[in-house]
């Protein structure tokens, strides 16, 4: 209400203003009632969005853990399949042992061994293979980060920069250094 209206119901008789204060008071209960359901609501909504970041955040504890642990079980057992492609080897070395126990000619003997030696090498470097891991070339150039030179000598059959002979075969992890090749190389 304006000032001046404020002023006349004061001059007024005491009826009127009665009337006025219980006008204001009505609306005063009413504006005290809007601002207590509308503080209701904040708080119903305020005890939602607590309950939902509390349920929010336990899911992602959840998440986490789980997360960790399959990240843990994963490193555990990384090496299962490679475990698996190995058995197969080791067979082939203990049938190589029993198989030549009867075997009473020297000859024979060291044939059966020799050929069971290349047949299980020839399965462990396919095994190897399968896994990434593969020798380094022995015909390519020098490259430092793969090959050990321990040696240079002169050659007039190899250039310069090329192996001449290969002490220890290298192996390659895709393409990271497992262990260089240990090479002589020509000057």
């Amino acid at each position: 209400m304006s000032k001046e209206t404020n002023e006349e119901l004061q001059n007024e008789p005491i009826e009127n203003q009665e009337e006025y204060t219980d006008i204001n008071a009505k609306e005063a209960d009413a504006d005290s009632e809007a601002v207590e359901n509308e503080l209701d609501l904040l708080q119903n909504e305020l005890a939602e969005l607590k309950d939902k970041y509390a349920r929010v955040h336990a899911d992602f504890d959840n998440i986490k853990k789980r997360l960790e642990r399959e990240k843990y079980t994963a490193v555990e057992y990384s090496n299962e399949k490679f475990a698996k492609d190995m058995i197969p080897v080791m067979d082939a070395l203990q049938m190589a042992l029993t198989s030549t126990a009867t075997l009473t000619d020297p000859q024979e003997h060291l044939n059966k061994l020799n050929e069971g030696i290349e047949l299980t090498l020839k399965q462990f470097t396919t095994s190897l293979e399968k896994h990434g891991v593969t020798m380094v070339s022995h015909d390519e150039p020098f490259d430092p980060n793969i090959h050990n030179a321990v040696q240079s000598v002169e050659s007039e059959d190899v250039e310069s920069g090329q192996i001449v002979q290969t002490f220890q075969t290298g192996y390659k992890y895709k393409n990271r250094p497992l262990r260089e090749a240990m090479v002589i190389v020509a000057n």
